[in-house]
């Protein structure tokens, strides 16, 4: 099996890793825009070789795990180029957008959209990890625009990672992840940049931020040149959801103002359930 990955990354190279795990046979080429990368994934056993893209003809699997503004331009490119029996998938944040972009494709039965939700704060080569997708869900969109024995093949693939596959809708995608992820990721960077400019001396933060402000804050150590095209793609669904959780923090602040303690229990104590939702995550 050869499978070519575009973009090793966290989530690029962490399927390289469990790929060759499951498929000690299988021979993994990379391409990415840097060399340091493609060095540095060689070097840690994620990939076996540099690949060229005019050999995508020859692949099984061709995973595109680029910045999502590159993915729209490199995804009809990498269509251009496949063979027949090939299968594209791309596993960005964002699902409406590139979906438009394949949309008139004469090979978009070649493509599946995918969306693993899974990942960590760090990014390049050296933050794959084997394992990743084990129990997480990997959301796919327009499954009936790729050809059946392809996304037969997809899904055995991302069956076998030990991933649960959920169908949505590109829009629906879009909506529910700008709430969940991308609404988080805003949270924690302009948390990170308020006690920046609050608190002046480095030492200070470093002596004082509690494990609670490191769990919240660890988003904001993500690629901003991963997650400035994500919220440029998703404007409208983000926007929507920062006017939402701006209320929601103008609501609380009103009621510290008002010193309203009986409310702000009550508002607290409704949204301890969220911990049901999560728990029932793990099952």
């Amino acid at each position: 099996m050869k499978t070519y990955i575009i973009g090793i990354g966290l989530i690029g190279g962490s399927m390289a890793l469990d790929i060759k795990a499951l498929q000690p046979n299988s021979k993994i080429f990379g391409i990415d825009s840097s060399e340091k990368h493609l060095q540095e994934a060689m070097e840690l056993g994620i990939i076996d070789e540099p690949g060229k893209m005019e050999d995508l003809a020859t692949a099984d699997f061709v995973i595109v795990s680029v910045p999502v503004d590159v993915a729209m331009v490199l995804l009809p490119t990498v269509l251009d180029l496949i063979g027949e029996n090939t299968i594209v998938f791309e596993v960005g944040s964002t699902k409406l957008p590139i979906c438009e972009a394949v949309s008139e494709h004469p090979k978009r039965r070649n493509f599946i959209a995918t969306h693993p939700i899974a990942g960590t704060e760090f990014s390049g080569p050296s933050a794959a990890i084997k394992g990743l997708f084990q129990g997480k869900t990997n959301i796919i969109c327009e499954v009936e625009k790729t050809a059946f024995k392809l996304q037969e093949k997809a899904l055995e693939l991302f069956r076998e990672l030990g991933m649960r596959i959920r169908y949505m809708e590109p829009k629906s995608h879009d909506k529910h992840i700008a709430y969940v992820s991308h609404l988080s990721h805003i949270s924690a960077f302009m948390l990170g940049k308020t006690v920046i400019q609050k608190e002046k001396h480095e030492q200070d933060i470093f002596d004082m931020a509690g494990s609670g402000f490191e769990s919240t804050v660890r988003l904001a150590k993500s690629s901003p040149a991963m997650w400035t095209p994500i919220f440029k793609q998703n404007r409208k669904q983000v926007v929507k959801t920062l006017e939402e959780y701006i209320s929601n923090l103008t609501q609380f602040k009103d009621l510290l103002v008002n010193e309203d303690y009986t409310a702000i229990f009550e508002e607290m104590e409704s949204v301890n359930r969220i911990k049901e939702i999560l728990n029932g995550m793990g099952k």
